[in-house]
């Protein structure tokens, strides 16, 4: 969104619906106004037009199109966002009258993703999602045939190549989603191999706080930043702190409002890990706590069943509230006990972080049962079992057998049943 390094002079335009508060669209206008900056443009400008219903023909009516039409002119603007996605006719019934590039939230947020893509999962992700956009707007490439002289033979001319690009764009849209149901097949192999592990997933609105915290439970190195959609590609590593059974923890691509379908279809993939994962904490920054409810929705759609969620409210350090954060469904604190799923912390700086883990922990035994056990020296096979199934803490010989501690899962418990001298509290010390 910027060329030779001169950022792109943009106005923002969001629209007031009668089921819509004023304090609702300046809060959408100011997070695209934050995405646009996140893309290298720069907002000279930010409208809001009341309507009770969008237009048909241009979102906003003609008459304050024609407003931003004269705004665009005297502040040298190149560029037209709108908050709102648009038909193909409409963007270019807008920039009929405009006389300026127009493009709607989508359009920005594939671009931003576009630029953010790394890995060739993510960069199969973006274009596949490009495509998909693009595919219904590809008229818009052929609009100047339209001023052209002699219409019988020019008409012709662009219907012909404009099938063309759309067995173009199809065939490859079709290449992505066989690339990507590889990439796919690639995932699940790799979390299969995960299986003995508990998972624990990373999700919340984009620049929440996910990969600090990522960083703050693995001692790992992702790239956290104060930036929007920083993270595109889900990394996985080790748990750093002490737990009772080995703690994979992923971290995922950040939700946002009117995220565009076609990349929330496109990233599905990616957010397979969440619907896969033992344990989904939801990271909310804690001065934003209308975020949380596009992140709910969200869950809801991958199906991710209440109790595998714990709500995680992250940035405590920046507010005056500290760790006072209260909802309609309840609130919490520091002083208090955390609650089984929700709890508060500060990723950056390490607040309420042990908190965190042993709820983590806590999880983790709710699966299974730390059991005592006097295993024979003749069934030596069913120790190495043992070994293969559970998370041993003690082992060590004795006269009769092996005498071992561990956790094993609620459906290996049967196989070692017999074995058992005692059964440990669940939430016996871990360390």
């Amino acid at each position: 969104m910027s060329t030779n390094n001169v950022p792109e002079q943009v106005i923002a335009v969001g629209v007031v619906l009668a089921d819509q508060t004023r304090r609702v669209a300046d809060e959408h206008l100011d997070e695209l106004e934050k995405l646009i900056e996140t893309a290298g443009g720069v907002v000279v400008a930010k409208i809001l037009a009341k309507r009770q219903a969008p237009d048909a023909a241009t979102w906003i009516g003609s008459g304050k199109a024609e407003e931003i039409k004269r705004l665009a002119e005297k502040q040298n603007v190149s560029l037209i966002v709108f908050d709102d996605e648009l038909s193909p006719a409409q963007t270019r019934n807008l920039e009929k009258i405009i006389d300026t590039k127009v493009i709607d939230r989508s359009a920005l947020i594939l671009d931003i993703f576009a630029g953010r893509a790394r890995s060739r999962e993510a960069r199969t992700q973006v274009e596949l999602a490009q495509l998909e956009y693009m595919l219904p707007r590809l008229t818009r490439q052929w609009s100047h045939l339209e001023r052209q002289a002699g219409g019988i033979g020019t008409r012709g001319v662009g219907e012909t190549q404009l099938e063309i690009d759309r067995r173009i764009v199809r065939t490859r849209i079709g290449q992505l989603k066989g690339e990507l149901q590889k990439i796919e097949q690639t995932r699940y192999t790799q979390r299969k191999s995960r299986s003995a592990a508990f998972t624990v997933a990373l999700v919340g609105y984009t620049n929440a706080g996910k990969s600090t915290l990522f960083n703050r439970l693995t001692g790992g190195s992702a790239w956290a930043v104060d930036k929007l959609f920083a993270t595109l590609d889900a990394k996985s590593q080790r748990m750093a702190h002490p737990m009772p059974r080995p703690t994979v923890v992923t971290d995922t691509v950040g939700f946002v409002r009117k995220l565009p379908h076609h990349l929330v279809a496109s990233f599905r993939s990616t957010m397979e890990e969440a619907v896969s994962a033992d344990l989904v904490l939801h990271v909310i920054d804690s001065a934003h706590e209308e975020q949380a409810e596009v992140g709910e929705e969200v869950l809801r759609d991958l199906a991710i069943a209440e109790d595998r969620i714990i709500e995680v409210w992250n940035k405590v350090d920046l507010g005056s509230r500290g760790f006072e954060v209260s909802r309609s469904r309840g609130s919490h604190s520091e002083t208090a006990q955390p609650r089984d799923r929700t709890t508060s912390i500060s990723a950056l700086t390490g607040r309420g972080i042990e908190n965190l883990v042993d709820l983590i922990r806590q999880r983790e035994l709710e699966g299974g049962e730390v059991l005592q056990l006097e295993i024979p020296h003749e069934e030596s096979r069913m120790l190495a079992k043992l070994h293969d199934v559970a998370e041993v803490y003690e082992q060590r010989s004795a006269d009769r057998g092996t005498r071992v501690t561990a956790w094993i899962p609620q459906n290996a418990i049967d196989r070692f049943a017999h074995f058992s001298v005692s059964i440990s509290s669940r939430r016996a010390k871990v360390g």
